[in-house]
């Protein structure tokens, strides 16, 4: 499918943030990164979730994860582009190890109703209907979004998942919403 948007039109866009290298400072600096952009207008954020890494080999670092949601015209190619800016503006290194430790990673999770691929990575993210550290921060600030693959709230699909190595990070540690 094509990205392509109606100019000036805004989009509705769920942003998954993710850290497991120095995440306390990481994941608030990442939100503060986004609040800050000229370019879209961030309405909500999650509270931070702790998990442990899934994938890679051997020990790797806890994850702290959140997500935003943002209001943005830029399309999903030009906004993936931007992510990308802040990552590599916090340190982020990417290699290839899909899986290695990340001082911050910036997805799109859902971009309106689209279904699209951008230079391998898809739209909506496949991780949210299948890891609760995914799809729990993207329930708590849009819990009423349909996932548009498979018809389902974002609410329904975090209730349908594992959540027992999941652990909310207490509120006066989350960015401020």
């Amino acid at each position: 499918m094509n990205d392509e948007r109606n100019a000036g039109a805004a989009g509705v866009v769920l942003v998954l943030l993710g850290s497991n290298i120095d995440r306390q400072r990481n994941v608030p600096a990442a939100v503060d990164y986004l609040r800050r952009h000229p370019d879209w207008c961030v309405t909500a954020v999650s509270s931070i979730y702790e998990s442990a890494a899934v994938g890679g080999s051997g020990e790797q670092p806890i994850f702290w994860n959140a997500a935003v949601c943002m209001k943005t015209g830029m399309t999903p190619s030009v906004l993936r582009n931007e992510l990308r800016l802040i990552e590599a503006e916090m340190g982020r290194r990417r290699s290839a190890d899909k899986f290695a430790p990340r001082p911050i990673d910036l997805d799109i999770a859902l971009f309106d109703d689209l279904e699209i691929e951008i230079e391998g990575s898809h739209i909506p993210d496949p991780d949210i209907v299948r890891y609760a550290h995914v799809a729990m921060p993207l329930a708590e600030i849009a819990p009423n979004r349909i996932h548009p693959s498979n018809g389902r709230t974002l609410s329904a699909i975090a209730e349908t998942l594992d959540r027992a190595q999941l652990t909310v990070i207490d509120a006066t540690s989350s960015p401020q919403r």
